[in-house]
């Protein structure tokens, strides 16, 4: 599996100011994956950005002559001799072993959380729409994303909150800082800002939410909130106790002097959830203004139950992990033994056609039977030939299926 290849920058190696460099936004990614696909040597390319993390996937041919960590600075327009410590590239067993851990959350800073597995899904689907993607690639990130489900259905990791505003809500209440009553402003109205509006509402805020203008009519805001235009969010700040910004902008959405000219209270806490950052971070030198950015929390800790849960969770990727190495394995066999499965039945419906044409029952019980003997017939088949699989060498279980074949010429 070693044309499977990633490069990766995280929040286990470098800080916001570093990832946000390398972070994408939809447009972006859809530019840059169009841009390596045409590169030689690469069959497909998938990019997924997150708050926490970076990654450039490639499914490579033997063409293959640069390193995915010059492609990604080339896309980037950056220095290559800056930053390559803060990057981690894997390839074959380890790549795959990464991603299916990461798509149910064992990699993310909150173990267990949510929102990735929504992510990974998200960038094989922005790869596939730009036709970026491959019969690899294709089949990883879906066989990740259907065991990040099953972790999630099955195991429970940790009894803690699992997104990046919990984390910091929690964070918040230890210094003793309490939500409730207070004026909090969310900029942002994605799927990041609704989780901020749902946790702060919950800890009985009073939230406002922003709106672009030309969206006002589009977006619904969580249900207890009220909005506000986008434009008017600096005025609106003279309220606030609390002003989180989630965006998927590429710019900043609070200047430094756009802050300093606004009015406000005497203290004011801001929390920037953003990759690449909202709030300038010059705004937090301001009199009275705290700024947090997604790299201020600690946001889980080591206990047993999480222990026991990623054993757990570990388990069963390794049942979806055998899944995918048998199908990256034996894919170029695959159409010999999907004709093998239809050949056998089409034999098998031959043999009993006489016996069930004298049966005495409609004709259409009659097409319904033939067809359940069928597909009967062809599942059978494909099991043996996948259960010799496990119990052969590959070399051997090979010379099986190109006899076999032989038998249906």
């Amino acid at each position: 599996m070693n044309k499977i290849k990633m490069i990766g920058i995280d929040h286990s190696k470098a800080s916001v100011a570093y990832r946000e460099l390398f972070s994408f936004t939809k447009a972006s990614a859809t530019a840059a994956m169009e841009e390596l696909k045409v590169t030689k040597g690469v069959n497909g390319c998938i990019i997924l950005s997150t708050c926490n993390r970076m990654e450039l996937w490639i499914s490579a041919g033997e063409e293959l002559d640069s390193s995915l960590y010059h492609l990604l600075c080339r896309l980037k327009n950056v220095d290559p001799a800056l930053y390559e410590p803060y990057f981690i590239q894997r390839e074959g067993t380890e790549a795959v072993w990464h991603l299916f851990e990461m798509s149910c959350g064992l990699k993310s800073k909150i173990i267990g959380e949510d929102q990735i597995i929504t992510q990974v899904k998200d960038a094989l689907n922005l790869s596939r729409e730009a036709f970026c993607t491959d019969k690899v690639l294709e089949m990883l990130f879906r066989t990740a994303v259907t065991a990040g489900k099953r972790v999630k259905t099955d195991v429970k990791i940790s009894n803690k909150d699992t997104s990046a505003i919990d984390g910091a809500v929690q964070a918040l209440k230890r210094t003793g800082f309490s939500l409730e009553g207070k004026t909090c402003m969310v900029i942002g109205n994605g799927e990041m800002g609704r989780l901020t509006a749902l946790a702060l509402e919950k800890e009985k805020a009073d939230v406002t939410v922003t709106v672009r203008q030309y969206r006002s009519g589009q977006v619904s805001i969580p249900v207890g909130c009220s909005r506000i235009n986008y434009g008017n969010r600096l005025e609106f700040m003279e309220n606030c106790d609390l002003v989180v910004s989630a965006t998927a902008s590429p710019n900043f959405t609070l200047k430094t002097e756009d802050v300093a000219g606004a009015k406000r209270k005497d203290r004011l806490i801001m929390i920037d959830l953003a990759v690449p950052r909202d709030i300038e971070p010059g705004v937090g030198e301001l009199p009275g203004i705290t700024l947090y950015d997604i790299d201020s929390f600690e946001l889980h800790e080591e206990n047993e139950q999480l222990k026991a849960g990623v054993e757990q969770a570990r388990g069963i990727l390794t049942e979806y992990i055998q899944e995918f190495t048998t199908w990256y394995d034996c894919r170029d066999l695959i159409p010999v033994i999907q004709e093998i499965c239809t050949n056998a039945a089409k034999d098998v419906g031959l043999r009993i056609h006489k016996e069930v044409s004298h049966l005495e029952i409609a004709a259409e019980e009659k097409d319904r039977l033939e067809q359940s003997i069928d597909k009967a017939a062809s599942k059978v088949v494909n099991k043996l030939m996948f259960d010799l699989r496990e119990n052969l060498s590959m070399d051997t279980w090979r010379e099986c299926v190109e006899a076999i074949a032989k038998i249906y010429p």
